[in-house]
């Protein structure tokens, strides 16, 4: 299970860094999707790591401003988030969406969820 922290209140500008921690199994080869749901809303699918780390996407809405990073040895996937917005608020998840690297539908693929961390973007 895949679990999420380092959520907090921020003021629109700031930034934070994410963590994904996998416990009882390796995060590797999986690849790893971090995913956010804000109040409601649908969950939407941030951005994706292949299992080397190579590889990455990200949606529209963050692209330029967060980074997707991991390191196998810790078992651990990283979201640092720059330049957020009010409509950053959300809570935050992370799953595998594959092996080895994200497919194209990576956004439904989400597996493994564990318990989310929440962003609260405000002044």
């Amino acid at each position: 299970q895949l679990q999420a922290s380092g959520g907090g209140l921020v003021q629109p500008g700031g930034s934070l860094k994410l963590s994904c921690v996998a416990s009882g199994s390796p995060v590797h080869p999986y690849a790893i999707g971090w995913f956010r749901q804000a109040p409601g809303k649908e969950r939407e699918g941030v951005s994706c790591v292949g299992s080397s780390g190579g590889s990455t996407t990200y949606s529209d809405s963050v692209k330029g401003r967060f980074a997707i990073s991991r390191d196998n040895s810790k078992n651990t996937v990283w979201l640092q988030m720059s330049s957020l917005k009010l409509e950053d608020t959300a809570l935050y998840y992370c799953a595998t969406v594959g092996n080895l690297w994200c497919p194209t539908d990576w956004q439904t693929q989400g597996r493994s969820w564990g318990q989310g961390t929440l962003v609260t973007v405000s002044s």
